[in-house]
């Protein structure tokens, strides 16, 4: 009987794991058409359109802003009443907003379908995050690490697509990406009969939990994410400008963007698993003190050097990246999906707020100069982490 029972537990937690991964690679679909691609196509947009730093910002933005208002919202919308259609809508969304926009024949159609792209991301990763929560069993951070790193790495292609082919296809080579939708609506639609069984079970288990919410917590976390997310996305979107101005090709900048990026993905992946083990809270601080003077050293190294500190900074500066899901998902036990969508989407998208200030900057006073002023958010985010409650604390008021 004990090993009947361990048998099928057993093969309970593969199929889990399988769903898992599935999740993971749907997620890397959804963000390299999103948070991956649109940074990387910054200058393509601006040559096209006839664009100012500060409008090519506007771009990133309307990207961001949209999915993070969106995903808190939608979050919140389904925290009592999931909804497993969620998942291929904002998949399709997603990508078709991205698709049409290399053909968008004016800048304003531009940022509505760059919007319409938002929002299906924003729809998609609350309850796609509730799956890997649901799969995740007792090892919560490594499961957000294999979600997480999925989308991180999604990110982290984006910008190397480019000189593989769409500096050669122009923008209308963006049609392409039906293909990666396509892909991304089947894998999601496999994971649906698992995501629907596992929403019944967790119905009852979510009934069960008790412990108070700590919106103290939630909100300076909040905080720290977006200081992350500001020094995260303004190194992506703006790194290929800088470069170009050091007499570096686009090729080759959008290369170093790539390898910035996935030094994060394989930091998301590390913290992840280390969090399992280790405090949250100092985690969280230790990315972010050993962030700061890899952000000091950027703009002022050449060569080989460039490629070290550049990996490096990526490394550590994400490195607490699905350490705060689930660092927020302790906060507010029940609120997973709202947690989620503050985490992940406004957290993040507030980088295009971030963005937006970084291409005005930029065009006052160059992008050497804001390079210099990365220094300082993952500084302001290390102090703020040091006010964040325990793991301890927040487990006694259970």
């Amino acid at each position: 009987m004990n090993v009947a029972v361990h048998t099928l537990g057993t093969k309970r937690q593969l199929g889990a794991k399988r769903q898992l991964v599935s999740l993971s690679l749907t997620h890397f679909l959804n963000d390299v058409m999103t948070t991956g691609l649109v940074p990387a196509l910054l200058p393509l947009y601006k040559t096209a359109f006839h664009l100012s730093y500060l409008q090519a910002g506007v771009i990133l933005f309307v990207s961001m802003i949209t999915s993070s208002v969106s995903q808190p919202v939608f979050g919140l919308m389904t925290d009592k009443h999931p909804k497993t259609w969620f998942l291929p809508i904002g998949i399709c969304l997603t990508g078709f907003g991205l698709t049409a926009s290399g053909f968008a024949p004016a800048y304003w159609i531009l940022l509505l379908l760059v919007g319409l792209s938002g929002i299906g991301s924003g729809i998609f990763h609350p309850e796609a995050m509730r799956g890997a929560y649901m799969a995740a069993g007792t090892a919560r951070g490594t499961a957000q690490a294999i979600f997480q790193v999925g989308g991180n790495f999604g990110q982290a292609c984006g910008p190397l697509l480019l000189p593989l082919f769409l500096i050669a296809t122009g923008l209308h080579g963006l049609g392409w990406f039906a293909f990666a939708t396509l892909a991304a609506f089947v894998l999601v639609c496999s994971v649906m009969p698992w995501y629907k069984k596992s929403l019944i079970k967790n119905k009852a288990h979510q009934a069960e939990i008790r412990g108070k919410n700590h919106p103290g917590g939630l909100i300076l976390l909040t905080i720290v994410v977006i200081f992350r997310s500001w020094t995260q996305i303004g190194v992506a979107g703006f790194l290929p400008f800088l470069y170009l101005n050091q007499g570096i090709s686009l090729k080759n900048g959008d290369l170093m963007t790539f390898l910035f990026l996935a030094a994060g993905a394989v930091g998301t992946f590390l913290g992840g698993r280390f969090s399992d083990r280790i405090s949250h809270k100092w985690l969280i601080f230790f990315s972010m003190v050993v962030t700061i003077p890899f952000a000091w050293l950027l703009p002022h190294v050449h060569g080989i050097w460039s490629i070290i500190v550049l990996f490096i900074f990526g490394l550590f500066v994400l490195s607490s990246f699905a350490v705060t899901v689930v660092y927020g998902q302790l906060m507010f036990p029940k609120n997973i999906g709202l947690v989620s969508g503050l985490m992940v989407g406004f957290g993040i998208g507030a980088g295009g707020i971030g963005a937006t200030l970084i291409g005005w900057l930029s065009d006052q006073y160059g992008v050497y100069a804001v390079f210099n002023l990365f220094v300082f958010l993952p500084l302001f985010a290390a102090i703020i982490t040091l006010f964040l409650p325990s793991e301890k604390s927040l487990r006694e008021a259970e």
